[in-house]
């Protein structure tokens, strides 16, 4: 099933990609690797939740702010490649932040909410490496940021 089929079948409308707050870019093309920059939770609305993972969210609210992060990094490989994400060939890694309560362990089961929307969309090849840290604070007080590094077909 083609990449565009599978989005809608999960009833996903890829949003506009989230502009940089900051000196930096959204994505960096190298060789056959997309490299994007921490997403944040921005939904289409321009709206975005805010605080810490076991004291405002609990683990199911950060799963599905997880999946928002997912799908704005799906948003910048639409963009990245000019609306063509079958050339993805592999997600090879998702680093997975969360803004949580000192002693807060279930960042890995936060971090699925966007591991999972990447199996769905790409089947095998969203399968990845990753890592899932706890952190203090986050920019503009999201309770999660992700970035990803991709492998693309010419």
């Amino acid at each position: 099933m083609s990449v565009a089929n599978r989005l809608k079948e999960l009833g996903l409308d890829l949003p506009k990609p989230v502009a940089p707050v900051a000196t930096y870019v959204p994505y960096v093309i190298t060789g056959n690797l997309i490299s994007v920059s921490g997403q944040i939770p921005v939904r289409p609305d321009g709206s975005m939740p805010t605080g810490k993972v076991g004291q405002d969210l609990s683990l199911e609210e950060a799963q599905q702010v997880a999946r928002q992060c997912g799908i704005n990094i799906l948003a910048q490989l639409n963009a990245a490649l000019d609306g063509d994400l079958e050339r993805v060939k592999r997600i090879v890694r998702l680093g997975i932040f969360v803004n949580c309560v000192d002693g807060y362990g279930d960042q890995p089961k936060v971090g699925n909410g966007a591991s999972d929307l990447m199996v769905d969309v790409f089947g095998d090849a969203g399968r990845h490496s990753r890592a899932a840290v706890g952190v203090n604070a986050l920019p503009l007080n999201v309770p999660v940021e992700i970035d990803a590094l991709v492998e693309i077909s010419d």
